[in-house]
């Protein structure tokens, strides 16, 4: 897609985790010449030491503004992110199982409250960093839903009603996560402050285990790159 016009540079709402892959989408956003509207949502997950990742990420790429804002999901359960239940560990990763660490409607729910803040910003693309290759077999991430909830933010809203398209970005969708990590690292993103880990330690360490720490530490391998928070979390 063509970048932004010269002159004024055009806002762009992008949902900032703290993880890697956020990190990285709203990098490339901010090399495109946006504006960056940066939303963090806490949404009961136990991996809150991601909204310290997301903190120290929009501050260091320069977003205009940083929000945060409070959707309990945990109230619903139904997710080993956001429940009791035990977050897989060690296991074979296949994209057909649809694997309990995934939150039901979470991807619907967050781009629901990033569209209406795009609204109201006057925005009209939203980042997300949804991979459909290397990634736990979450079906929120793959490209017919992403279409579909372009089609339905054209239904939904004042702004699509009134012919003023928006655009659901996800620059990751097609890249593995090698692909990901030499990207973000070309831009000068600064990995260290990221955060991946579904079960962290009380501290924050990764726990080096799970599906995202594992996706993770292989995108690195094969990425032929050193893991910089690795070097700054003792005894990881």
């Amino acid at each position: 897609m063509p970048g932004p016009d010269a002159g004024t540079p055009p806002r762009a709402v992008v949902l900032l985790s703290g993880g890697l892959d956020s990190s990285t989408a709203a990098a490339m956003a901010r090399a495109e010449g946006y504006e960056l509207y940066a939303l963090t949502v806490r949404y009961g997950q136990r991996h809150v030491r991601e909204i310290d990742a997301a903190r120290a990420v929009a501050a260091a790429i320069g977003v205009a503004r940083h929000l945060e804002i409070a959707v309990d999901l945990a109230a619903f359960g139904g997710s080993a992110l956001t429940s009791a239940l035990a977050v897989p560990k060690d296991r074979a990763i296949e994209v057909e199982n649809i694997p309990v660490t995934y939150v039901p409607a979470r991807n619907t729910i967050l781009l629901a409250l990033a569209l209406a803040w795009a609204e109201a910003v006057g925005a009209r693309d939203i980042f997300l960093g949804v991979s459909a290759l290397d990634y736990s077999g979450y079906p929120d991430c793959r490209p017919a839903y992403l279409a579909a909830f372009e089609r339905l933010a054209a239904l939904a809203t004042k702004a699509g009603v009134a012919g003023s398209e928006f655009r659901i970005r996800a620059p990751l969708l097609e890249m593995s996560k090698a692909e990901i990590i030499r990207r973000g690292l070309a831009l000068g993103l600064d990995y260290g402050l990221t955060h991946s880990c579904y079960d962290p330690a009380p501290a924050g360490t990764p726990c080096g285990h799970c599906d995202a720490c594992r996706l993770r530490a292989k995108g690195f391998a094969e990425a032929g790159a050193a893991d910089p928070l690795l070097s700054r979390t003792p005894g990881a």
